[in-house]
């Protein structure tokens, strides 16, 4: 092959990269921008806190929120804020050099929830609950302090779903992570735009953009966590079973009360059989997706 072959080759592939980059960033900006959309978190006037903890989830948050702004029609501020929980040989230098370089304005927080929760926390325990308390507390407190009146999060489509199978196998609950909520005391709004993004994509996007990722040292290293064991059967059925957590996801958003036992979501007591045809019947069933067939085909006969 000759040196001009091989460069073209070079150039083709650099094309190729490229292209696909711009992709990625393309559907990152759709599907956030769609989630912004159908849950309606940001609103004409908003000054939104983006929670910046260093990961690659919340960068790729706050890189995608500015290029929206950018194409929004409506005016939006927005402020990045990190947490520095004082874990130790955490980089406290490299989120301000960051946001500088970026424009974009910033406040770090100094809070040694570090100390509190390796006080109360025996060794070998999981501290994700303590941390997250404490963090959520502080971080409404700064979002008071600076006049936002939304916080957003960086999770993402992965974590909602992990979220809901933790509640499920480990809590007996059908409950997940919600793209908006308001607060317990009702004064904070707490919006998740990357609902709809899938973790490789972000993973691909922050090595695209080459964020500086600031690793987790106080949760990040406990190998045994129940979130960590969902993950991976959540990534063992996607590469057995192509579009199975897919359709998990859809239903979350396709909920059918009257199929499903809480007492307190349908009124079951109250319903009769008044001789009216109701959308909630039985026909549900029939409509049931079925990979495999049940002892055969069994053709039903009327009654």
């Amino acid at each position: 092959m000759s040196e001009a072959d091989t460069i073209e080759r070079g150039e083709r592939s650099e094309d190729k990269v490229a292209y696909e980059n711009n992709k990625l960033h393309k559907r990152l900006c759709r599907q956030v921008g769609q989630a912004i959309g159908d849950f309606n978190m940001i609103e004409d006037g908003d000054k939104v806190m983006v929670c910046l903890s260093g990961g690659k989830d919340s960068y790729a948050l706050l890189d995608i929120l500015l290029t929206l702004r950018e194409r929004a029609p409506i005016h939006f501020e927005i402020v990045a804020v990190n947490l520095d929980q004082k874990q130790p040989n955490f980089p406290a230098d490299i989120l301000p050099a960051y946001l500088t370089k970026l424009g974009v304005p910033f406040h770090i927080e100094n809070q040694d929830t570090y100390s509190i929760v390796k006080r109360l926390i025996p060794e070998g325990k999981t501290t994700c609950s303590l941390c997250s308390r404490l963090r959520r507390g502080i971080l409404y407190r700064v979002a008071d302090e600076l006049g936002c009146n939304k916080i957003a999060l960086g999770h993402h489509r992965d974590d909602i779903l992990e979220t809901f199978f933790l509640n499920m196998f480990f809590g007996g609950k059908l409950k997940g992570m919600p793209a908006k909520l308001v607060s317990d005391d009702g004064k904070h709004m707490v919006i998740r735009p990357m609902a709809y993004v899938k973790e490789a994509d972000s993973e691909r996007y922050a090595e695209v953009k080459q964020f500086p990722i600031i690793p987790c040292d106080l949760c990040g290293s406990q190998e045994n966590l129940q979130r960590k064991q969902i993950k991976n059967l959540m990534r063992e059925w996607e590469k057995k079973y192509p579009g199975r957590v897919e359709s998990i996801f859809s239903s979350l958003s396709t909920v059918v009360p009257s199929h499903l036992m809480d007492q307190d979501l349908f009124g079951f007591k109250d319903i009769k059989a008044d001789g009216v045809a109701s959308p909630l019947g039985d026909i549900a069933f029939d409509e049931e997706p079925c990979s495999t067939p049940v002892m055969g085909t069994i053709a039903l006969q009327p009654m």
